[in-house]
């Protein structure tokens, strides 16, 4: 992959920082990956984290392929999709609001229970994480975001390359992070300001898609 074809897409950098923020905001996976890490320790947690990846590989390249198929078969489905990942963003924007607002702990809420073995523990993070439907929208707003106006199918690929790298970053850093009882604390004392500011970023970037020109 050439620097000019990353230089190339001005979405490029907006996509890769929703995705990031989408994928590292808490949901099922992440709660059960730092339930598992404060849990079960830093090899079931990493056990999860290959899972989770691997499944959020499959659900962005299938994202990819799919949008470039439809973009191949009509030009409307840029415009069709931005809408529907627009809105999208505008609830996942709503959620972290009131989760800034509520008292809950994403991470208390996950540490619990047993962990299994590691590959029972890598067969769980497949299979949550490929039906879960925040996992599969983020893919498709962030995609849907990244691609310029007169997109191809290597635009597509390009950000989901882009984008799964940060995948494994964010999940490995997770299992890492939270098996330790410093990564807790932080959480635990700035979960509702990290929430406010997701809230704020996604319903920026809903707004952004949904008011573009290019639609």
């Amino acid at each position: 992959m050439h620097l000019d074809t990353l230089t190339a897409n001005p979405n490029l950098a907006v996509a890769c920082t929703a995705y990031f923020i989408g994928c590292a905001s808490p949901g099922p996976s992440i709660v059960a990956l730092m339930g598992t890490a404060m849990n079960g320790g830093r090899a079931p947690a990493l056990a999860l984290a290959a899972g989770i990846t691997l499944s959020s590989w499959t659900l962005g390249l299938t994202a990819a392929l799919g949008l470039a198929s439809l973009l191949a078969a009509w030009s409307g489905a840029l415009m069709v999709v931005k809408v529907i990942g627009g809105l999208y963003l505008l609830w996942l924007a709503f959620k972290a609001g009131r989760s800034a607002l509520s008292r809950h702990d994403a991470a208390d809420a996950g540490a619990s229970g047993r962990t299994g073995s590691l590959r029972q523990v890598f067969l769980k993070g497949i299979a949550m994480h490929i039906t879960n439907p925040k996992a599969i929208f983020v893919w498709l707003s962030t995609i849907s975001m990244g691609l310029p106006a007169h997109a191809s199918p290597t635009d597509s690929l390009v950000v989901f390359a882009v984008c799964g790298l940060l995948g494994v970053l964010i999940f490995v850093s997770y299992a890492l992070l939270f098996s330790t009882a410093v990564a807790r604390r932080i959480y635990r004392s700035t979960r509702r300001a990290f929430d406010s500011t997701i809230a704020l970023f996604f319903g920026f970037a809903g707004l952004r898609m949904l008011l573009s020109r290019h639609l």
